[in-house]
């Protein structure tokens, strides 16, 4: 069986030679837990994060990760990324969870980050839900987080020159940016000036895909409905 998690996927799958039968749009899962998980921290004291102080004390804030080898690895890439973000600091404060990798080439390059980044630590799952779900915008390299800023209409911006979640770009709210840092300072002045991206909640990321698995597979195993 294939669950697919946009309806692009199912005729991929079919150009691949996969019988028609065998394919479900379900949704997508991840977007199941993101949303359990949101209504969760709603509901939640939220003093209880270790981030809630820096949260609180600033009015507007971007959230940022970077990870990816092709941008982290190179020095004259990860300088010119960097050199982008600190500009950007100048006018909204950065909260930059920053993956071990990452810390590892800033420190070897020597590059000197704005007292506007507020360096973290890496983050769980929750606290970083936490930070971004009420952003300004993220920028990142990741793909996850490319499809929960979409299911939650969030402002992203992609670090990458071409992405696997081309539905987040389609009618999300995710904008492929590239990796230029005139364009990772365009994107973001754009944005401040008013110009946000329409976009809209796929289809089916409701947080009901691992329900529609079970009752599919309960019907086409067992016969049962569920």
């Amino acid at each position: 069986y294939f669950f697919t998690t946009e309806i692009e996927a199912n005729r991929n799958l079919i150009h691949e030679g996969k019988a028609q039968n065998m394919i479900y749009f379900v949704g997508h899962v991840m977007i199941d837990n993101l949303l359990y998980q949101h209504e969760k921290i709603c509901k939640m004291d939220d003093t209880e994060f270790k981030v809630y102080t820096l949260k609180r004390e600033t009015d507007q804030y971007i959230f940022l990760t970077l990870h990816r080898p092709s941008n982290v690895d190179s020095e004259e890439k990860l300088t010119e990324i960097m050199d982008a973000i600190n500009a950007i600091s100048g006018y909204t404060t950065v909260f930059f969870p920053v993956h071990p990798r990452t810390k590892k080439m800033i420190e070897k390059y020597g590059i000197t980050l704005s007292e506007k980044i507020k360096i973290l630590d890496p983050l769980g799952f929750k606290e970083s839900l936490y930070l971004w779900k009420d952003a300004f915008c993220v920028f990142t390299d990741s793909g996850g987080l490319q499809e929960e800023t979409t299911a939650l209409g969030v402002p992203c911006f992609t670090i990458r020159k071409n992405t696997e979640r081309p539905v987040t770009v389609d009618i999300g709210t995710n904008t492929l940016v590239g990796t230029s840092g005139d364009a990772i300072v365009q994107s973001f002045l754009r944005l401040k000036s008013g110009i946000k991206k329409t976009g809209r909640i796929p289809d089916l990321w409701d947080g009901k895909s691992a329900e529609r698995i079970v009752d599919i597979l309960l019907k086409e195993i067992t016969g049962i409905k569920g």
